[in-house]
């Protein structure tokens, strides 16, 4: 099933920053960006390699796709390439409803939904929900979200920033809220992405970073849903996790957490039993993690 992530965010939040920034630490990944026009997202003009009408190719294996009217026929076009990419991430408009784009994708065979991330602007975004005109669609904007990507934090005090962040626990209620600059995060954070993790490791852990990550090996045979569902829900920090385990019949399983919603899906994939769970920094409890994994 190819993964598709949608993100979200109202006009001059950062998507195209953050963007820019996933392409240029693609972590090994073919990603496709979809937009409906590509006027909509400029991409930076040195990772472009070559342009035509409806693709532009991007350094790395990536490439920009404009879908115009019909994104579902761009989709569809997308898996039946000789070489699919790795991850679909759809760049909404700023007024977008991002749960409605999602719901779309989750029609079309083959493709299974990611996750919602939305940037906010750590400068407007307050302002902006009561807005009488756009404040409705901040609201949802928000709801909809896993994962909240508060951006510009260097453009308010830190009293501001604790003020949104307290803000954001209510106005998004299922998701984790992660501080950028300039739209700068891990793309393991963003995607979840398994297959490059341990590239994505070293850029999640390094000094100066907010971030950590660890791989949780599960040691025995466990229930693949309540490890999922406690690393959504638990309490113990995690942002994002993604890895392969194996319960107590035999049956392999992909565990997907993204903020507050898990999945445990069946899968072929022969990986060792490991599960990559990724946090701030302070709030990953790694010991307690590991220690209620050995239990279930």
């Amino acid at each position: 099933m190819l993964p598709v992530t949608t993100i979200g965010g109202y006009l001059g939040s950062g998507k195209t920053t953050l963007v820019n920034h996933l392409l240029r630490n693609n972590g090994g990944l073919r990603l496709a960006i979809l937009v409906n026009e590509f006027g909509e997202l400029p991409i930076d003009e040195d990772l472009i390699e070559s342009q035509d009408e409806d693709v532009i190719s991007i350094a790395g294996g990536c490439i920009c796709c404009s879908y115009g009217n019909d994104m579902m026929a761009a989709l569809g076009d997308l898996a039946e390439m000789a070489a699919p990419p790795d991850h679909v991430l759809i760049e909404a408009s700023g007024v977008a409803i991002p749960s409605a784009i999602l719901a779309a994708v989750g029609l079309l065979d083959g493709f299974r939904g990611d996750g919602i991330v939305v940037v906010a602007d750590a400068e407007t975004v307050q302002k902006l929900a009561k807005d009488d005109y756009v404040g409705d669609t901040i609201e949802r904007q928000l709801i909809d979200a896993d994962l909240v990507i508060l951006n510009k934090i260097d453009l308010v005090t830190d009293e501001a920033k604790a003020v949104t962040e307290n803000w954001l626990s209510s106005s998004a209620p299922s998701a984790s809220v992660v501080p950028a600059e300039r739209g700068q995060v891990p793309i393991g954070l963003v995607l979840g992405a398994v297959q490059e993790g341990r590239e994505y490791l070293a850029e999640t852990n390094h000094e100066g970073s907010p971030f950590e990550s660890f791989v949780l090996k599960p040691h025995g045979d466990l229930s693949a849903e309540k490890l999922a569902e406690q690393l959504a829900i638990g309490g113990y920090g995690v942002v994002r996790a993604k890895g392969f385990v194996t319960e107590k019949d035999g049956m392999r399983k992909l565990i997907h957490v993204v903020g507050q919603r898990w999945q445990a899906s069946p899968t072929e994939d022969e990986n060792e039993p490991a599960v990559v769970c990724i946090g701030l920094k302070q709030q990953l409890k790694r010991a307690e993690i590991e220690s209620f994994a050995s239990k279930i």
